[in-house]
């Protein structure tokens, strides 16, 4: 796929020449470098703030910039303070067209880092591409963000969902061989990446029942009672976490309590308890399987770390999976900028994220190369019990089609998760 632009995103990117701007293909601009002073390197992102997917991920990038602010009153990164500007979109293209220019155009960005969502992002990808501003851990699991022939500087940070959708596939197989194994997806990139990993492990022919749903409807019904009639005994989700309730709450009042395996967008179990609410969400989600890449386990340094700067800069909001996601980017960042040189550029910044010597931290490091801009190629499997979300100890990696058991190499924990100059 290297080296072309995928279709899936075509009406998304199309809708891109809105802009009308005039781009600059350079990476580097010299004298100067967009958004670096001798004190500061400003980045940007655009996010949910408001609108439907803002009770999911509205935290992320409030955690992010907790974790930034902790890295300046250490010292920041080769003594510079990292600035965080955050748009919000509303989880809509044309508003993201809008936040990124004025990111772009009127706030100088030295990058944009952690742009959420995949039919949003999608409609300003190009024109990243053409001014020339690295375009850093793509909050989606699309195939798209991983082309390095056609958009050298845009990389993915999510696992792909292919890859969630096949190990979770992988283990509903192993642990329930004999189950009926059903998909429900958003009606989009994210629902057809998953469905496509789950067809790897059981085959198209093998699913019992599947169907999709789109994001402006508040209404499963339909699609859940199918899945009963089907008599769906394992269901795959591939949603976002207000879907997930959703649907664990509309099969709950058919008084339907099949087993949920479910994708990291939509699987973060304190997100859940505020949709379900404190009594029941416990009872609804016993059992639930997912996978993630990051370490959210109570016991884990990551864990303990993140927590600690949460309660001192962030501790107006619950801490959830969404903050060790938005935090775990900003880690990511600051290494980033820290391997980019004490006077980086925006070709330093990408040569730094495509040498190999980024790990994040995750429960695996992470992949980046000059050929892949993918992120996390592996995940862990979770699963909720009596109220409490953990890794198993069993993850998978997944590539060219195959699903591989393997063992987990978390990646530590050093000098206080401040990368080092």
């Amino acid at each position: 796929m290297h080296g072309r632009k995928t279709t899936s995103a075509t009406a998304a990117l199309a809708a891109a020449a809105a802009f009308g701007l005039t781009a600059c293909s350079d990476i580097e601009r010299e004298p100067d470098t967009p958004g670096v002073t001798d004190d500061t390197v400003t980045i940007g992102t655009h996010q949910p703030l408001t609108g439907s997917a803002a009770a999911g991920f509205a935290s992320i990038s409030a955690a992010t910039d907790a974790y930034f602010e902790y890295v300046n009153d250490n010292g920041g990164i080769h003594g510079r303070s990292i600035e965080y500007i955050v748009k919000d979109d509303s989880y809509d293209p044309f508003e993201t067209q809008n936040a990124i220019e004025d990111l772009v155009v009127k706030d100088e960005v030295f990058a944009v880092v952690n742009g959420l969502g995949t039919p949003t992002h999608a409609s300003v990808l190009d024109y990243l591409d053409e001014e020339g501003v690295p375009d850093l851990f793509v909050s989606s699991g699309s195939l798209t963000w991983n082309q390095p022939g056609a958009y050298p500087g845009t990389f993915g940070f999510n696992a792909e969902y292919v890859t969630e959708g096949a190990a979770l596939a992988r283990h509903a197989v192993n642990e329930h061989p004999d189950a009926s194994i059903c998909v429900l997806g958003q009606d989009d990139d994210f629902g057809e990446g998953i469905l496509e990993g789950v067809e790897t492990v059981v085959g198209s022919n093998e699913i019992t029942e599947i169907q999709t749903y789109l994001t402006f409807s508040e209404d499963l019904t339909k699609q859940i009672g199918r899945m009963r009639a089907a008599d769906c005994e394992i269901n795959i989700l591939g949603t976002i976490n207000a879907f997930t309730a959703l649907a664990v709450g509309t099969a709950a009042e058919m008084e339907w309590f099949p087993q949920w395996y479910t994708s990291s967008p939509g699987a973060d179990y304190q997100t859940l308890v505020g949709y379900l609410g404190e009594e029941t969400a416990p009872l609804l989600l016993q059992d639930m399987v997912s996978v993630n890449y990051l370490p959210f386990n109570p016991d884990s340094d990551w864990y303990g770390l993140f927590r600690q700067i949460h309660e001192e800069y962030n501790d107006d909001v619950p801490f959830t999976g969404n903050t060790v996601y938005g935090m775990s980017v900003g880690y990511l960042f600051a290494e980033a900028l820290a391997e980019a040189g004490a006077e980086p550029t925006r070709e330093s910044l990408v040569a730094a994220v495509e040498s190999g010597a980024l790990t994040g931290n995750g429960i695996v490091p992470i992949s980046y190369s000059e050929d892949d801009h993918a992120g996390y190629r592996a995940v862990g499997i979770a699963r909720v019990d009596q109220g409490v979300q953990n890794y198993i100890g069993t993850t998978y990696r997944v590539g060219a089609g195959q699903v591989e058991q393997i063992e987990a190499e978390p990646v530590p924990l050093e000098d206080d998760g401040i990368p080092g100059d």
